[in-house]
């Protein structure tokens, strides 16, 4: 007789898998809207689009991403319960950019060794994202990857579904010169220069560095400041776009590329951004990660979100009125710039004041 080799035995345990799902349940159903339909468990998340039916044109926006190398910090930290909040933030924040509100979300998490404590720590920050975010969690695929992956190795993705009436959706082509930028604040890296911090901050470092108390990061460590959270925008967005109707024109989520690259995103063609440099100040990690690289300040600019998570363009008359609104709402912000004629790039001003 040959010996029987099970699916247990080639490295996937369906029991564990079956555990994982008991322990997310909570998490999960916190998270819901009452347009859920339905539980986890099935074959597709239901959701209901009667709220689309009060809309002139409703449009459904979409979004999908990831944490990327972050995830090797928490890894490192042994801290597994935060980085859901990211993969939720980076999906949200950029569907948030059309005005849209986020609907639900998806989430696949990819595991070399499955364990049901550590599913539901990774869940359970991707449940708090979604109620951060005001989304539901309908669905999700955890996959066991045994040979593939080391054992405590994991990666994470998500998509995120959202509805914006088209005659309120922000649109770059509604931005002209005299718009008013107003820059809500980052938490830190967000999610987004992980290869370069990691390389500059933790390659070749004890553990006992790694974890000390730094008094330029305030006393957390290195891998604690790293791990930040990545803050999202959708409702303090969402209540100022309905307090202030028409306020405000487009949005620029700051993530991968830094505000040179995406703040354009937000810009048509007959205008450029204005950004001055010294209109806000650098969060403390942010800074450290640069010093530690040796950056130039156009370098950072590209490749870190150097404070600003979320910009808004917005017209001059109401620009009052969004600073009121903000600041009633406990809101910081910075006016950190202007919209000139120009062909759709960022420039700057005061350059060498940011760092």
């Amino acid at each position: 007789m040959e010996e029987q080799i099970t699916y247990a035995a080639a490295g996937v345990d369906i029991e564990e898998g079956a555990r994982a799902v008991d322990a997310i349940k909570g998490a999960v159903h916190s998270t819901y809207r009452p347009e859920v339909v339905g539980d986890i468990g099935g074959f597709g998340g239901l959701f209901s689009l009667a709220a689309a039916k009060d809309m002139a044109d409703p449009l459904l926006v979409s979004g999908t991403d990831g944490v990327g190398t972050k995830l090797k910090v928490a890894q490192m930290l042994g801290k597994h319960d935060t980085v859901g909040i990211d993969l939720v933030a980076m999906c949200a924040n950029d569907i948030l950019a059309t005005g849209a509100e986020p609907l639900f979300f998806l989430d696949y998490v990819a595991v070399g060794k499955l364990d049901s404590q550590a599913m539901a720590e990774i869940v359970g920050g991707i449940a708090e994202g979604c109620r951060q975010a005001g989304c539901a969690l309908i669905g999700g695929e955890m996959a066991e990857h045994p040979g593939v992956m080391d054992p405590d190795d994991y990666d994470l993705s998500g998509f995120c579904v959202g509805l914006v009436d088209r005659p309120k959706m922000l649109d770059p082509e509604s931005v002209a010169a005299g718009d008013v930028l107003i820059a809500l604040p980052s938490t830190g890296l967000h999610s987004n220069g992980y290869s370069l911090a990691r390389k500059v901050c933790v390659e070749g470092k004890a553990p006992e560095e790694l974890t000390a108390p730094v008094e330029v990061l305030a006393g957390q460590s290195v891998l604690e400041a790293l791990l930040t959270p990545t803050r999202i925008y959708v409702k303090p967005v969402l209540n100022l776009l309905a307090e202030v109707p028409g306020a405000v024109k487009a949005l620029a989520h700051i993530t991968g590329g830094g505000i040179t690259e995406n703040l354009n995103r937000a810009l048509n063609e007959q205008v450029d951004a204005v950004v001055d440099l010294a209109a806000w100040p650098v969060p403390a990690v942010v800074r450290y990660v640069c010093e530690k690289a040796s950056l130039t300040e156009a370098e950072a600019l590209k490749t870190f979100n150097m404070g600003l998570g979320c910009v808004l363009i917005v017209e001059p008359a109401k620009a009052d009125a969004v600073k009121e609104a903000l600041s009633a709402a406990g809101e910081t912000f910075y006016e950190v710039g202007t919209i000139a004629p120009g062909t759709g790039v960022v420039r700057y001003e005061n350059e060498g004041a940011l760092l």
